[in-house]
């Protein structure tokens, strides 16, 4: 049916405005940074992610995993990576281990992000300037100074300082730093100083807090504290979509925990890809009990010996 002329700029109306996506608008320091529900958009409502149907056959472990033990033939494992052929998968243990710091506040952003993928922790960005920003000294001494504020971040985030005045040790050295620090002020869109971001260990940006004046440390905190709560939940719904997906925690002999999953299994080697494409590789001797008990029930689901 042809639409008369008249209609056509009235039906342009209503569907434009749904045309595209719209930028998400985080909030500056004072106001909510969820909006007024306090929730941020990917935990509000049913997505794609509130649940899976249940459906027969719904105990079956996912594809993922039944591919890694189902085939069990001298090809089912392969480690070479097809970007890099040369390249060797690292043992899982070295992935593990924590690199040693200096102080609480972490200067590398790759080591930061690992270790808030690896704890579930979110990881807090402080960008600095602490050599011309008075708003940034304040801020330091009122409130990351603070022996009760040191004991709530160790225990509830990974910290990433960003700082504006860092100076290297010649002058190569000094020029990297300063490359460094305007990448990740451009990455992260920080603008002005102090700025401090807080992020998923997903990858999701959950607040974003710019400026600080003088007696508003106990504020800055409060908006820190419900950022991490909500942060914790964003990271639970993420990982309990990737289990469904066949991911799951590994843990070594120490205790240390890895999400995962299996990609290969041959005669007790494994394979292990993490969310972010990082693999591993270790031998199933080297894992928890309850790991081992997971395989063992795997392989006699699937007649391997």
């Amino acid at each position: 049916m042809r639409l008369p002329p008249r209609a056509l700029p009235i039906l342009s109306a209503i569907l434009l405005p749904a045309c595209g996506p719209k930028a998400p608008v985080v909030p500056e320091m004072g106001a909510s940074p969820f909006g007024p529900t306090g929730i941020p958009p990917e935990l509000r409502g049913n997505g794609e992610d509130a649940g899976t149907p249940i459906a027969p056959g719904g105990n079956a472990p996912p594809p993922s995993v039944a591919a890694a033990f189902a085939a069990h033939d001298p090809n089912s494992l392969v480690w070479t990576d097809p970007d890099n052929p040369d390249a060797e998968i690292p043992e899982l243990q070295g992935l593990m281990a924590v690199t040693p710091q200096k102080g609480p506040w972490r200067e590398s952003e790759a080591e930061a992000i690992r270790e808030s993928r690896k704890t579930g922790k979110p990881l807090l960005i402080w960008f600095t300037d602490s050599v011309r920003s008075s708003s940034c000294k304040s801020l330091s001494n009122g409130l990351f100074a603070r022996q009760d504020f040191e004991e709530w971040a160790t225990e509830n985030t990974v910290r990433l300082i960003v700082d504006q005045s860092v100076k290297g040790k010649d002058i190569e050295d000094d020029a990297r730093k300063k490359i460094y620090v305007r990448g990740l002020k451009k990455k992260y869109s920080a603008r002005g100083y102090p700025t401090l971001l807080l992020i998923s260990p997903s990858g999701e940006v959950v607040g974003r807090y710019k400026s600080y004046r003088k007696g508003q440390e106990d504020f800055v905190w409060g908006q820190l504290k419900q950022g991490v709560s909500l942060a914790v939940e964003n990271h639970k719904s993420w990982k309990a979509s990737l289990e469904r997906k066949g991911y799951r925690d590994w843990t070594d002999g120490k205790g240390r925990v890895i999400f995962a999953k299996l990609a290969g299994y041959r005669d007790g080697e494994l394979l292990l890809v993490e969310p972010d494409g990082q693999r591993a590789r270790t031998h199933e001797d080297r894992l928890s009990a309850g790991d081992r008990v997971w395989i063992e029930d795997q392989k006699r689901l699937r007649g391997v010996r």
